[in-house]
């Protein structure tokens, strides 16, 4: 398989809105947004993060004279974190990031309340196009929590007006029902939690819904390590659903930090945990 090629740019916060109280869009504008185009919206990303007290981003740079690249000084080595982008427009050199808002707990939300026009965020992608879910089944069951929201409103989209199926979404408050999460075949039902990471409702709701067992079928999970799990478990093992029948992938894991909690994640997914 020939290896992706991988974009990696700074851009500059032009606009940035809160969605709802825990939801932050942040518009980003660069020249490197159109080595994007290409790229499916609501794939993953990397952000690169100035760390506190910094407005700019310090990639690693390649000395020509030693032939080698230099990584930054620690004290403004960027802080990585895997997003997703929520969309672009080549036309005026932008992409759109949304944050959840979860105060100053990690450094994605602690830099995206913070952030002001002409702030830096470098992003890196791999430049393809990416096949979120298929698009020809007949019913869906699409999972998440708040981080998933982005992935969740480009899967509705870019789903034909004939799909069917149920889109089950945990969020903090009532005020934080997301206006893009809609779909005319799609039941969306929110669940409320403000303290998600101590314990998530979602794998016990999934449960609770009626599942067609006539009709082809998809599944697409995205939240916390401990649910991601526990569905998976439930999907193969109760259900009897294969690998294509499903996409399920823990965004993060309670009390850990994205950087600590990768191994973990992985091995979750491969089912090595």
């Amino acid at each position: 398989m020939e290896k992706p090629i991988i974009a990696k740019h700074v851009f500059e916060v032009v606009a940035k809105e809160y969605v709802t109280p825990h939801y932050i869009r942040v518009w980003l504008q660069g020249e490197g947004a159109a080595d994007f185009s290409q790229c499916t919206p609501g794939a993953n990303n990397k952000i690169f993060i100035p760390p506190a007290g910094e407005k700019n981003v310090q990639f690693a740079a390649f000395d020509a004279t030693k032939g080698e690249w230099v990584m930054p000084d620690e004290q403004v080595k960027p802080i990585v974190r895997t997003y997703t982008h929520r969309g672009m427009s080549t036309d005026k050199k932008q992409i759109i990031i949304d944050f959840v808002n979860h105060g100053d707990n990690g450094p994605a939300s602690t830099w995206a309340r913070a952030a002001a026009v002409h702030d830096q965020l470098g992003v890196a992608m791999k430049i393809r196009e990416t096949t979120l879910c298929p698009t020809d089944v007949q019913w869906y069951f699409l999972i998440g929590d708040a981080t998933a929201i982005p992935v969740m409103s480009c899967i509705l989209e870019s789903l034909p007006a004939s799909a069917k199926g149920i889109c089950l979404i945990e969020v903090p408050t009532v005020e934080d029902i997301h206006p893009e999460v809609k779909h005319p075949g799609f039941t969306v039902q929110w669940l409320f939690n403000e303290h998600p990471e101590q314990g998530s409702l979602l794998a016990e709701e999934a449960k609770t819904q009626s599942i067609p067992t006539d009709l082809s079928h998809f599944a697409y999970i995205a939240c916390e390590y401990t649910s991601v799990k526990n569905l998976r478990h439930y999907f193969r093992e109760e259900l009897h659903w294969t690998n294509q029948d499903m996409y399920a992938f823990s965004y993060w894991k309670a009390g850990v930090a994205e950087d600590k909690s990768a191994q973990d994640r992985r091995e979750e997914k491969t089912g090595a945990a």
